[in-house]
């Protein structure tokens, strides 16, 4: 009889039992202490218990602003920021040292939002909350806009949104904070919000998140804030019916140089030229007239005449022979222009019979006369004299006009107050074309779209706009957080500074 090999009977009686499941003693916790125990379970149930946090009703959505920078309260630091849903301040980090964490534990404030990747936590316990009920505050801080959505803006059917606190509101015609004396820029950020093509380009994020750039290009910065801004604007589920435009103008003062800041009244036309421009470079746009959407929708093209004036004090005869000259010869050069400079004519220097002051007044077209191609207007430069005339050939399809009211000279800044009397809409700019550059514009009528308006002194004053919503044909007054519906003839009573015609692509009389 052989031997029996006591291995290979081992290895047949393993082989034929059922597997036995061999536990880790790190696995088993101690009954004293519920670390161990703890952890197993959350890695168990992770799922169950982020559905049912118990602190998800001490969320205040009244408090909760996301307009401002997101910083943190503490160390002021940008990175890793939460929001504390109960009271609204940032604070960095979730661990068991961070801001966050130290705050939870001392103000029993147990629900706060990655203010990046947009996931809910609650702290202490430090798990992740998922729950449908939060979606609302993730889309205040970062509204997205379909197609469909933004489709649907100028639709008459459009219903009116309503905050938290239950006050209704037109999305898109919303306030802006004024932080000290930055209403110059409001003015100018609310008429651009109302511009069809801007409007609909910034809405959709992804029209110009994948532009490509320089490295290091971090002026890009002010794209984004801007696209952001008019998210905000245009978005139907806000927490309350104003937005602070605080990371917008940081960025204004930031990449300007401070040449626009928050604390200090400016011109709202600089800042529309600078701003216009920047946009457009940071767009990688350039001269086509199709590079960017900024030159899409206000980019027209003039032609301008120039000839020279020879010196007043010589005689006629040397007057004569100075024009028979290639230098006093008229030139044209073809030049491009993102908004048209109206000159309004002087204020009477003297009071009437009835010892009053009559606010002069004027009209649109007279103001317009200047680029007919045929009116010339005098130009002086510290030793010569020209005269210019302007023949516009290429009308945009929204035109920008400046109304130059203030004059700067030596001593101090004057104001015009001559009230300009225009049609709010079908304002015909064919009146100004020549019959050749009329053939290639089949439509030539515009309607006002944006009115901004100069009130008080020429060195204080303040701005206001009005803007017309275009789904309920109402025009509305804002200057800063007050927003009021107007009629459209007050609008045409007010000292207009600039405004921003629409084409009506269509027969409308």
């Amino acid at each position: 009889m052989a031997p029996t090999n006591n291995a290979e009977v081992k290895k047949e009686e393993d082989s034929s039992a059922p597997p036995v499941k061999k536990f880790k003693l790190e696995d088993v916790p101690d009954e004293d202490d519920t670390s161990g125990g703890q952890a197993l379970q959350r890695r168990q149930t992770v799922t169950d218990r982020s559905k049912q946090c118990p602190y998800l009703d001490t969320i205040n959505r009244h408090l909760l602003d996301f307009d401002f920078e997101k910083l943190c309260s503490v160390s002021l630091t940008r990175i890793n920021v939460y929001a504390c849903l109960v009271c609204g301040k940032y604070f960095q980090g979730r661990g068991t040292n961070t801001h966050a964490y130290t705050h939870s534990v001392a103000d029993s404030h147990h629900v706060f939002l990655n203010l990046s990747t947009l996931k809910f936590y609650c702290l202490p316990d430090n798990y992740e909350i998922i729950d449908s009920s939060l979606d609302d505050i993730k889309y205040v801080l970062d509204p997205v806009f379909t197609v469909r959505d933004i489709r649907t803006l100028d639709n008459e059917d459009r219903k009116q949104s309503r905050t938290v606190d239950g006050t209704f509101y037109n999305p898109g015609v919303v306030g802006l904070n004024n932080i000290k004396a930055n209403d110059y820029c409001n003015v100018i950020l609310q008429a651009l919000s109302h511009v069809k093509p801007i409007r609909d380009f910034f809405l959709m994020e992804k029209n110009y998140a994948n532009i490509k750039r320089p490295p290091g290009d971090t002026a890009f910065t002010l794209v984004q804030r801007f696209g952001e801004l008019l998210r905000k604007l245009w978005n139907p589920r806000n927490f309350k019916a104003h937005v602070s435009p605080h990371e917008m103008l940081q960025a204004v003062v930031l990449w300007s140089n401070k040449q626009f800041q928050i604390t200090k009244q400016g011109d709202p036309i600089e800042f529309l030229s600078w701003f216009l421009h920047s946009l457009h470079k940071q767009l990688r746009g350039n001269k086509h007239p199709n590079s960017s959407v900024i030159n899409r929708s206000f980019l027209g093209e003039m032609k301008i005449y120039t000839r020279k004036l020879p010196p007043t004090e010589l005689d006629d005869v040397q007057k004569q022979l100075l024009l028979a000259t290639d230098e006093y010869q008229e030139k044209q050069e073809t030049s491009t222009f993102l908004y048209l400079t109206c000159d309004l004519p002087a204020t009477p220097l003297f009071i009437d019979e009835l010892r009053e002051n009559i606010i002069p007044q004027v009209n649109l077209y007279q103001l317009l006369a200047k680029f007919n191609s045929i009116s010339e207007k005098e130009y002086k430069t510290y030793k010569d004299n020209f005269l210019k005339r302007f023949e516009i050939t290429r009308l945009p399809k929204y035109v920008i006009l400046y109304i130059k009211r203030f004059t700067k000279n030596t001593f101090f800044l004057e104001k015009n107050p001559t009230i300009v009397n225009f049609p709010v809409k079908n304002v015909d700019f064919g009146d100004i074309l020549t019959e050749e550059n009329k053939k290639n514009h089949r439509y030539t009528k515009y309607n006002l779209v944006a009115n901004i308006v100069h009130d008080g002194e020429p060195n204080s004053g303040t701005y206001r706009c009005h803007i017309l919503q275009t789904n309920t044909n109402q025009w509305y007054e804002m200057q800063d957080l007050h927003v009021t519906s107007i009629l459209p003839q007050m609008i045409t009573l007010t000292e207009a500074y600039i405004q921003i015609y629409e084409l009506q692509e269509n027969d409308e009389t």
